[in-house]
């Protein structure tokens, strides 16, 4: 979405459409987002695969025969695409290598439409792997060399991000608690799984609440747990046993608004994503990074981040030990110079020029198609 705001600013004519995938929770934002101009849906499957779990994997029934279903549902998908393509006959893909890519991009190879990818991570999805041959280009968040792609096809262009994104000052960070009605307490802290929330994160964070609450008593959580889980998450503060505290949490399955609420932050509780990294890169905020195990390439981005100081990041076992992600996150909170210093050094790492530059790259081939 960031890009196509960059588009509809270099090119305010363009006809922008988004093809997700059947069964997304999220997609009516992307529907509702004014530089869209159509979306449709196709079926679309993953490949299950869990880091650690080794060969056991192949003999769990379960999981195997949902790679078996997905593979048809990419079949089906690529059926799909084609028609749809066919029919809408762009000049250009963009992809950002989710499940959906894979029929999508196919699709527009086998009409002779152009695609190109992006990752936002420092190893690229399985999606973009798998497309990768046909690519017309590839836009990449880290230097080139990174990437298995062949240099000729491979630019630098950062993570997109949308332009709501800014330096965080002391004033504005004021101001967004006003807007959000929070402009009465000390302390904020805020928690995102991403848009489908993180069920182990939450339940982490769950079980260091209490603490935290009673720790900094002008302190306020608010607790972004994904649309799914967000009830069960508002139920299970109130089983804490919080008593007046429990008006010291908030929690909502998603916002359209997030930069608001990490801009008034003080300390960010978050998964490894690259494009919620490189939010925060831009408000240069102080962040404790839980990447999630099984996602290979979020706990690499969020290693690297951490050997430059820029982040503090916990693996999944070690957050959960003994109360340690409670610990952490306590110390942040009373300790206004670290937030600074993780703050800057995160910062030191944003973009803001991607989503542009992004923007440029596909009007270009656009341009050399209708050539």
């Amino acid at each position: 979405m960031a890009v196509a705001n960059e588009l509809k600013k270099l090119l305010p004519d363009a006809r922008i459409i988004y093809i997700g995938q059947k069964g997304d929770r999220l997609a009516d934002i992307p529907a509702a987002h004014p530089a869209i101009d159509e979306t449709y849906a196709v079926w679309a499957g993953k490949f299950r695969r869990y880091h650690g779990e080794g060969w056991r994997q192949v003999f769990d029934v379960p999981t195997q025969g949902k790679n078996i279903r997905d593979a048809f549902r990419v079949l089906a998908g690529l059926w799909q695409s084609f028609w749809l393509l066919r029919r809408l006959k762009p000049q250009v893909i963009f992809t950002r290598g989710g499940f959906v890519s894979v029929p999508v991009a196919l699709g527009g190879k086998l009409n002779g439409v152009p695609f190109i990818t992006h990752d936002s991570d420092s190893t690229p999805s399985l999606a973009n792997r798998i497309i990768a041959p046909w690519a017309a280009l590839h836009a990449v968040a880290l230097p080139a060399e990174l990437y298995p792609y062949p240099p000729a096809k491979t630019i630098m262009v950062g993570v997109p991000v949308d332009g709501s994104y800014v330096p965080i000052t002391s004033k504005l960070q004021h101001e967004y608690r006003q807007e959000l009605g929070l402009g009465h307490y000390q302390r904020m802290l805020l928690v995102t799984g991403g848009g489908n929330g993180a069920a182990q994160l939450n339940d982490v964070v769950l079980k260091n609440a209490s603490m935290l609450l009673r720790q900094h008593q002008g302190l306020i959580i608010v607790h972004l747990a994904g649309r799914a889980l967000s009830e069960v998450t508002d139920r299970a503060y109130d089983q804490l046993g919080l008593g007046a505290d429990r008006g010291r949490v908030i929690v909502k399955g998603f916002v359209t608004d997030l930069y608001r609420y990490s801009g008034g932050a003080d300390v960010i509780i978050a998964r490894g994503g690259a494009t919620g990294l490189a939010e925060f890169a831009l408000q240069g905020k102080a962040c404790v990074i839980v990447p999630a195990k099984q996602l290979l390439w979020q706990s690499h981005h969020a290693h690297v981040l951490a050997e430059r100081n820029a982040i503090i990041c916990l693996t999944e076992a070690e957050a959960e030990h003994d109360g340690r992600l409670g610990r952490v996150v306590s110390e942040l909170l009373g300790d206004d110079a670290q937030q600074r210093q993780l703050g800057e050094a995160l910062s030191h790492f944003a973009r803001p020029d991607a989503a542009r530059r992004l923007a440029m790259v596909l009007l270009e081939q656009a341009c050399a198609e209708n050539a």
